[in-house]
């Protein structure tokens, strides 16, 4: 029987399931769904295909029309993955403070990548006020683009439908029933409501926790006190206008130390190389487990977002300019070629 894909949107979820036994060798289990190999690398394929799809079928989005979005990156890939096989010109407003792999990831995929200028973050961290800075430049390249559809991850319920629809129900399947709690950092919202509704639908009883970088805990109710974080596109310093509290259990608290150990250790452990919100996310699985709030034989299901291909390693010395003026230097020679109103065009 053939088993050929028509084009890349077919390799677009039901993403495999690993075992994080060598990282996590129990009581209890700890289960990833690994996100990271969606065609654009990230678990922002699932909502990108959603969305338009569901936009052209609203006729908000015309056939071949133009679509714009703002994004940390792995939104703008998985858009562009879209936009690609359907034939859509995409332009991403990003924040110069976002990785740059990402903004080359995008560029080969043929979107547009405008870079808006950092106002209160650090290369590598994404504040609350650069995300602001980043949509006001979305806003104005919508303006300027006739018949634009603009994508608002951010208030799109097609986000959270995406995962309400595959991730929830392929979690599910893939465990048998067998989960016993979900833990995830939150940018949109989408995954973790998406997911949390499908599984306490099927199970009341399962756990549901967020995960938020230490000093950026809102979702808690805590005032911000370090708003500069390594996760990005994620804990903005705001609770999302997708999230809402009801399939909530609790919080777990992550510093960047914890994320970056246990991305290391996923890697050296159980040979998975992810990025730094996906060491997160098994960091708190970790505190999770250790809790005593889940049963001892638990399992625990988390989220490998996306590939460590997408970020330079900001830990070793060899990297050092990536947090330093040599980062900034670059990123102004790469960027300067064109300008958007004071905005940077790649």
């Amino acid at each position: 029987m053939k088993n050929i894909k028509e084009s890349a949107l077919e390799l677009i979820g039901n993403t495999p399931m690993v075992a994080l036994d060598r990282l996590w060798p129990g009581p209890g289990r700890m289960l990833a769904k690994c996100e990271f190999m969606n065609p654009g690398a990230s678990i922002k394929d699932r909502t990108s295909l959603s969305m338009i799809t569901r936009a052209l079928k609203r006729g908000t989005l015309q056939p071949n029309g133009p679509i714009i979005e703002m994004s940390s990156g792995n939104q703008g890939c998985g858009l562009a993955v879209v936009s690609a096989v359907l034939g859509h010109s995409l332009t991403i407003a990003m924040s110069a403070g976002n990785s740059p792999q990402r903004a080359v990831m995008m560029r080969a995929l043929g979107a547009r990548v405008v870079l808006a200028p950092q106002v209160e973050g650090r290369p590598g961290s994404v504040t609350q006020a650069d995300a602001i800075e980043t949509e006001l430049l979305a806003q104005q390249l919508v303006a300027e683009t006739p018949g634009a559809y603009y994508v608002d991850q951010f208030n799109n319920a097609n986000n959270c439908r995406a995962h309400e629809e595959t991730t929830g129900p392929e979690i599910w399947r893939q465990t048998a029933g067998q989960v016993g709690a979900f833990v995830a950092c939150v940018g949109t919202g989408g995954a973790f409501m998406g997911i949390s509704r499908y599984l306490k639908r099927q199970n009341p009883g399962i756990v549901c926790v967020v995960a938020e970088p230490a000093g950026a805990q809102t979702i808690k109710g805590l005032a911000i006190a370090e708003p500069r974080h390594l996760l990005q596109g994620s804990g903005y310093g705001v609770v999302p206008n997708l999230f809402t509290y009801d399939t909530m259990d609790g919080t777990v608290s992550v510093t960047d130390d914890e994320a970056v150990k246990y991305r290391d250790l996923l890697a050296r452990k159980e040979g998975l190389y992810v990025g730094y919100t996906s060491g997160a996310n098994v960091a708190a699985a970790v505190k999770l487990l250790e809790s005593g709030q889940v049963p001892a034989d638990a399992w625990v299901v988390t989220l490998l977002n996306d590939t460590g291909l997408k970020y330079p390693d900001q830990t070793r010395k060899e990297y050092v300019g990536y947090t330093s003026g040599a980062y900034v230097a670059a990123a102004v020679k790469m960027f300067e070629s064109k300008k958007v109103n004071g905005w940077s065009l790649y």
